[in-house]
């Protein structure tokens, strides 16, 4: 089928991830209020701190703030799971990396569909946190009997979405017109649903199981459970949220505050208590919390190297809590975490002598007139004609992810469910192998690097 006539999978993205927003938003006015707390830290940020703006403008990234959003859902079958790799294709957007959070006491494994090229990444970088719910972690028999018979007995896409899913996939693209009506009918999947699909004794019970369990079972479809946007300055974020209305999580997710940010920072207010109908509830409200607010701040991408260091870093200050949760003890966690970091280089050119960071290169209009001459890129960075700036992370941590998830779900974080990674069951799940994420930032160097020597002779 020809090409041509076919609306881009990057413009599909952009439209799908503002028309979430907007649903959001209408769905979750407290999410508006973050929206604008957030532009206004950003904007003050980008007035004190020029070369940021400056650093943020050459790697392509400043336009893309305001759009940048990362959603999550949590998907109950395996079935589910591949018709939305195949939703989320549609829109450019693959399964990148493999999360178990079983360990964290959270029972899901997850993916993150996303672009995976620069290029794309610069016109809308929405990404959509996908976790599958694990049924054979429940060691209820009956209790796992009965989530399954509720699971297989829902229907989360509408009849034209998977039909305009299906005639992307025969013809090759989505004609514009179609395009449009794609994004109204995949949104219907995100949608909040106040009517649950059980008793409220069903309900109850997967609850007591874990909050998850409930919030993915007992409705049409995966809401939607958070929306973020992207800051940065985080920590600047999190003092003003009060001030704002909002109550803040006790502790940021992931690496302590830095000169040179790494990898990803999160914070969230607390999950809403909404009221929902029980099929049994005869008019009588109860209630269910999953949804949420969270924002995020993005720093470099780290290498094999410096994931390893990071990983090793990290593990160093939680164990330093003696299993005590980090939430309980905010304080001593954050002088924990800084001690650790203390052995991990606050510095983007150690970052990148030390091949701890990826980098993205562009030559300066120095080494446009020059050329290379014959130096090689050591000299060409110290004497000015090939410029660089940290390549963006794109991804997720699981450690992270499992504290947002924990604070917004109530009670203590679980450890029974011990460590059950299986990618390989995953992978059968979505139909199709993760792609490594170590891999894309790469090339993504690698593609810079190229374009310098291109332009450099």
């Amino acid at each position: 089928m020809p090409t041509t006539g076919f609306a881009s999978p990057d413009d599909i993205r952009a439209s799908f991830s503002r028309a979430m927003s907007a649903m959001y938003r209408a769905e979750v006015p407290l999410y508006g209020d973050l929206l604008a707390l957030v532009a206004d830290v950003n904007q003050g940020t980008l007035a004190a701190r020029p070369a940021l703006a400056d650093a943020l403008r050459l790697g392509g990234d400043l336009e893309r703030l305001d759009e940048e959003r990362h959603g999550a859902i949590r998907v109950g079958t395996a079935e589910e799971l591949a018709t939305l790799a195949r939703l989320f294709a549609v829109m450019g957007m693959q399964p990148v990396g493999y999360y178990d959070l079983s360990s964290a006491g959270v029972p899901v494994h997850s993916t993150a569909f996303r672009a995976v090229h620069e290029d794309s990444l610069r016109i809308s970088p929405f990404r959509v946190f996908t976790s599958l719910l694990r049924l054979e972690l429940i060691d209820d028999a009956p209790l796992r009997e009965m989530a399954a018979d509720l699971l297989a007995k829902r229907q989360i896409f509408t009849a034209k979405a998977l039909a305009l899913i299906e005639q992307h996939e025969v013809q090759g693209g989505l004609t514009p017109p179609e395009a449009d009506s794609f994004v109204a009918e995949a949104l219907e999947t995100f949608r909040w649903h106040r009517q649950a699909t059980v008793t409220q004794a069903q309900y109850q019970l997967l609850h007591d199981q874990h909050r998850l369990i409930a919030d993915v079972v007992a409705f049409k479809g995966p809401h939607i459970n958070h929306l973020t946007p992207r800051t940065l300055d985080i920590d600047h974020v999190q003092q003003q949220m009060p001030a704002r209305g909002i109550t803040p999580k006790a502790v940021v997710e992931g690496p302590p505050q830095r000169k040179q940010p790494i990898l990803l920072r999160q914070t969230s207010f607390k999950a809403l208590e909404e009221a929902v109908a029980f099929t049994d509830s005869q008019g009588a409200a109860g209630s269910h919390t999953a949804r949420f607010g969270e924002i995020e701040q993005r720093g470099a991408a780290l290498t094999p190297a410096g994931r390893a260091l990071y990983d090793q870093l990290l593990e160093r200050a939680r164990t330093g809590l003696g299993g005590v949760p980090a939430e309980r003890d905010p304080q001593r966690y954050t002088a924990l975490l800084e001690e650790a970091f203390r052995d991990f280089p606050d510095d983007a050119q150690a970052l990148r002598e030390q091949g701890l960071a990826w980098f993205r290169y562009a030559p300066t209009a120095k080494g446009l007139a020059e050329g290379s001459r014959g130096r090689d890129l050591t000299t060409l960075l110290a004497e000015g004609a090939v410029q660089c700036e940290p390549v963006i992370y794109e991804d997720f941590l699981p450690v992270s992810a499992a504290g947002i998830f924990q604070s917004n779900l109530g009670g203590e974080a679980r450890s029974e469910y011990g460590s059950n990674a299986n990618r390989a069951q995953f992978e059968q799940a979505l139909g199709r192998p993760v792609i490594d994420e170590m891999a894309l930032y790469e090339q993504t160097q690698l593609r810079s690097l190229q374009a310098c020597e291109a332009q450099l002779g």
